[in-house]
């Protein structure tokens, strides 16, 4: 397809958002996002549906303007207070975020899906992308794994509130403050895990900084509870297909069970920055983000030169 001059991110990439050049000087951020629900609470389901939305914006460095809701909702099936309230959800974590709802659309579907387009704006010259990762790097990341596996636990019956608890909170929490925590500082490589995993937002870091990485699983930070459900076979689809693609790009350590390989490649919602940053840049960005927020920041490896693989993980 033809692409525009004023086009600065587009398509051909694996980026979390677009980005177009406009007159004024000034650069536009755009994406979209929605799914169905993945917790019994509507508000809730708001809540992280929209900070999942948001979270493209703030993984390129840009600051959010406005948004458009996307709704699909049963609306001859399902009482109307439940959709008011899944999008009073989505209201309150937009005004978290301090931009307007300006409108949106919506259709009758079987169903409830919900999501936003986000619109925001960043300087050219200063945006994250998710290909520019340098050998050397130290891999941090802002939030804990696991949300995958609760969800189906929840779709199940079979997560306990504080795992509930803790997930809910972790996906509704906006990855703004550690986007803040970011600047000023050199970052090389940014992106926000989501649907396709730690892995597979990884190996599209990797592929576009033609480098490779290796991962510390031990390093890696899990929700509670989701190991002994990821055992007890609450693993998605999603993160079945999400192994399977990676498959041939990782080199995984004869150590590792398949509940942790599977645990690696858990398809996320909602889920933390990805951040690849020179070593005394890493630890200045965790002292940053343990002093200003709660949220809990750890480093999972390293970045290294090409090498057959894209990851090791061991």
């Amino acid at each position: 397809m033809p692409m525009n001059d004023s086009v600065v991110i587009g398509y051909e990439g694996a980026d979390d958002a677009a980005a177009v050049r406009l007159n004024s000087g000034k650069t536009l951020i755009q994406t979209v996002d929605f799914f169905t629900p993945i917790v019994d609470d509507p508000y809730e389901f708001g809540l992280i549906a929209a900070a999942n939305a948001l979270s493209d914006i703030y993984a390129m460095g840009g600051k959010p303007l406005f948004a458009l809701n996307i709704v699909g909702f049963p609306i001859n099936d399902l009482p109307k207070s439940i959709l008011s309230t899944i999008l009073q959800g989505g209201a309150d974590k937009a005004a978290e975020a301090g931009i307007p709802i300006v409108g949106g659309h919506s259709v009758d579907d079987k169903e409830p899906k919900y999501g936003m387009v986000v619109t925001g704006e960043v300087d050219e010259a200063s945006i994250w992308t998710n290909s520019g990762a340098q050998v050397g790097d130290t891999l941090v990341l802002t939030k804990a794994l696991g949300t995958g596996v609760v969800a189906t636990a929840i779709k199940k019956g079979l997560a306990s509130v504080q795992t509930i608890t803790s997930a809910v909170d972790s996906m509704k929490t906006l990855n703004k403050e550690a986007a803040k925590a970011l600047n000023g500082l050199k970052v090389n490589a940014v992106t926000d895990v989501t649907g396709y995993g730690l892995l597979g937002h990884l190996q599209e870091m990797c592929h576009g900084s033609q480098v490779s990485a290796r991962i510390d699983f031990s390093l890696l930070n899990f929700l509670p509870g989701v190991r002994d459900l990821a055992e007890a076979g609450m693993i998605a689809g999603g993160t079945r297909r999400n192994l399977k693609h990676v498959s041939d790009q990782v080199n995984f350590g004869e150590n590792l069970s398949e509940t942790d390989r599977l645990l690696a490649a858990d398809a996320q919602t909602s889920g933390g920055l990805l951040v690849s940053l020179p070593s005394k840049n890493a630890e200045e960005f965790l002292s940053i983000i343990a002093e200003r927020t709660h949220l809990p920041a750890f480093k999972i490896g390293q970045i290294r030169e090409l090498d057959h693989h894209s990851i090791k993980i061991d």
